[in-house]
């Protein structure tokens, strides 16, 4: 072809592809064969992102809208626990007021096992069968026998055919064998030769052995062990995060119970500082108070109104926590109320068995001893890895051929007359194997950072369980000591209203035996929630507390594709690890958990079973629940200036004034 030929040629290309490059341009994916680049971010507004559904419910409870007039739904501890275990297919855990997620899930001890398979397919034969058809004409040129000073165009067919299959396997000692099966079939047209068609087959075995480098069951194996590890660290993560949990729910449920009682102890203080209000402007009036009085308990009730909403802050809080843990919307329609009593007795401590326990049972310390096995197993690898790679090979081949002779009589070799084999020993090596030695030390470094990290860990633990006992002393030793702190400011609160009554005494007083009544119930029943959480914070510490709450894991499994294929019954598999839902450790409790602190008005006065025919007055029991008549003769709620005047002439009867004071805040 000339140089004109081949510009014409050229340009009926170009135009063929300028015509169809504006219909590749304007189509879309996957016809358009030329993609454009992104040249701008290309960034989805929200509402085109995937939508999911939000459980609808109504507005949670706020301190403007507390919610505590709904009907209450009794919540045992041993229900709270299971709640959350039926819902923890991601795991909870409670952190302050509120509950995050830990990060695991019932499914990552599934998805790591899965990798076990993944490193034993090494192992696995592979099978490769290929077929190949082709067909090959290329055109010649010759002296035109007719016409020795023409030339013309002459070609030949080339038709064949391909097989190649092979069946190689590797081995746990590091040795491939390879079995192989070649055939190529061609024929020729046109064309005169010995044989034509004519089949060439080669019939191959090989087998290579590493003798240094990649040697040994052991190395070869370590893949798969460090998978098996590794599923055991997903298993043991997902049981501390699961122990958080429980710990979590129990902590939430007593941190509840302390709130209300909280709640309790600052209505009593309003109570209180609303009569001794009113009881002020009464006495204004009659001339036995100034404004400075009135302008100091007013002052005092509005700091307990004060402190009143902080407690019911905090009991919706503390309410909020619970349900977010339990894995429940922020809306409940009827009001959680725990009804399980806290644990009064002294719990005592083995301190060498908790040790024992904590280092056996904790997961952090289980993970950290599968860490050092997996450095172990890695160390192996290096260890291998840094030497020269040395293998021996062998071959065996069977050759054959057959086709068809110009006469049309087949002809074949024979089996076993062309045979080939080789043997040899192959052997390289970078020379001072810089980067496996290195690697080598950096494997055994790794463990002695590793032991290291594991000493930590059990420094850490005792000193962890050590501040888990000292709580629980602390905690318990507290709690006596305030309650005999609120038995003395109930006393306390008793005489200074007396002495307040009749005229001893400030009110100043008065205010601080109300704070310090106050505070003292509040610092018993929180020092007693202490010390119940701090007792499932040291079965935490110890990695028990599973088994104390009779909380295992059972296998969900489910069905997949197997090694037979598609077309073959599917095998089961793992799918998750749920905990089980049946704890049934603490007591039921048939009244809130805050009744069980004996929550009385700090006044009461037992009534006479004699009729009060002497005319002495009766010592108080302070733990007696009694029954008082009303003051005011109306009943409207409010006393009258003539009731109180009434009230102060019975001074020396047998109703003394806190059992005035406590008629009226029972109403």
């Amino acid at each position: 072809m000339d140089a004109l030929a081949q510009c014409r040629v050229l340009s009926r290309c170009l135009l063929a592809v300028a015509a169809l490059i504006p219909i590749l341009a304007t189509a879309d994916e996957p016809w358009r064969s030329i993609l454009p680049e992104q040249r701008s971010l290309a960034i989805r507004h929200p509402s085109q992102v995937a939508q999911v559904p939000v459980p609808q419910t109504p507005r949670p409870a706020t301190v403007t809208d507390p919610q505590f007039d709904l009907p209450n739904r009794y919540l045992t501890l041993n229900d709270a626990i299971n709640i959350s275990l039926v819902n923890s297919e991601v795991v909870r855990v409670l952190g302050g007021v509120t509950a995050s997620t830990s990060g695991r899930t019932i499914y990552d001890a599934a998805i790591s096992n899965t990798a076990i398979d993944q490193q034993r397919a090494t192992f696995d034969p592979n099978l490769r069968l290929n077929n190949t058809w082709n067909q090959t004409e290329t055109p010649g040129s010759a002296f035109d026998p007719l016409d020795p000073s023409n030339a013309i165009i002459t070609g030949n067919q080339n038709e064949g055919y391909g097989l190649d299959f092979g069946l190689s396997k590797r081995n746990l000692l590091g040795g491939t064998a390879n079995l192989g099966v070649n055939s190529n079939s061609n024929r020729i047209t046109p064309g005169v030769l010995p044989l034509n068609p004519a089949d060439r087959t080669v019939t191959e075995f090989s087998y290579t052995q590493p003798l240094l480098q990649g040697a040994g069951r052991t190395a070869n194996e370590v893949p798969i062990v460090l998978a098996r590890i590794e599923t055991e660290r997903s298993y043991f993560q997902y049981k501390n995060a699961v122990q958080q949990s429980v710990q979590g729910v129990i902590e939430a449920y007593w941190s509840l119970v302390f709130a209300k009682t909280d709640l309790w102890a600052r209505s009593q203080q309003v109570k209180q500082a609303e009569f001794a209000n009113n009881r002020t402007l009464a006495r204004i009036e009659t001339g036995d108070a100034n404004a400075g009085d009135l302008a100091q308990t007013q002052l005092a009730l509005e700091n307990f109104r004060a402190s009143l909403l902080t407690s019911q802050a905090n009991v919706l809080q503390r309410q909020a926590a619970l349900l977010n843990i339990l894995g429940l919307p922020p809306y409940e329609a009827e009001r959680t109320v725990p009804v399980t009593p806290m644990l009064e007795e002294l719990v005592e401590v083995d301190w060498t068995a908790i040790n024992d326990l904590a280092q056996r049972e904790r997961p952090d310390i289980i993970e950290l001893k599968l860490i050092l096995e997996a450095d172990q197993q890695r160390l192996l690898l290096a260890d291998n890895q840094a030497r020269p790679q040395l293998n021996g090979v062998a071959l065996y081949r069977w050759n054959g051929l057959e086709g068809v002779a110009p006469s049309g009589n087949p002809v074949r070799s024979r089996s076993g007359d062309f045979e080939d084999w080789s043997l040899g020993v192959n052997f390289s090596v970078p020379l001072g194997l810089r980067a496996e030695r290195a690697a080598l030390r950096q494997r055994r470094l790794i463990i002695q950072r590793d032991r290291a990290n594991l000493d930590q860990g059990l420094h850490n633990m005792q000193h962890l369980l050590a501040l888990s006992l000292r709580n629980i002393e602390q905690f318990y030793a507290q709690y006596e000591r305030f309650r005999a702190v609120r038995v003395a400011a109930r006393t306390n609160l008793e005489q200074q209203l007396a002495q307040y009554n009749e005229g001893i005494v400030q009110f100043i007083v008065v205010l601080q035996a109300i704070v310090d009544w106050g505070n003292s119930v509040s610092a018993e029943a929180q020092a007693l929630s202490q010390y119940n959480t701090e007792l499932a914070r040291l079965e935490l510490q110890t990695g028990t507390i599973l088994q104390s709450h009779n909380v295992v894991f059972f296998e969900e499994r489910f069905h997949s594709i197997g090694p037979l294929g598609r077309l073959a019954e599917e095998k089961c598999y793992p799918r998750s690890q749920p905990p089980s839902a049946w704890v049934d450790r603490y007591e039921g409790g048939t009244q809130a958990s805050e009744e069980y602190f004996n929550l009385e008005d700090p006044v009461s006065k037992e009534k006479s079973t004699d009729g009060d025919r002497d005319g002495r007055e009766e010592e108080v029991d302070l733990d007696q629940e009694v029954e008082f008549n009303m003051i005011d003769e109306n009943e409207d709620g409010e006393m009258s200036d003539e009731e109180i005047e009434k009230l102060l002439e019975k001074r020396s009867s047998r109703r003394t004034f806190m059992d005035s004071l406590k008629t009226i805040l029972r109403r």
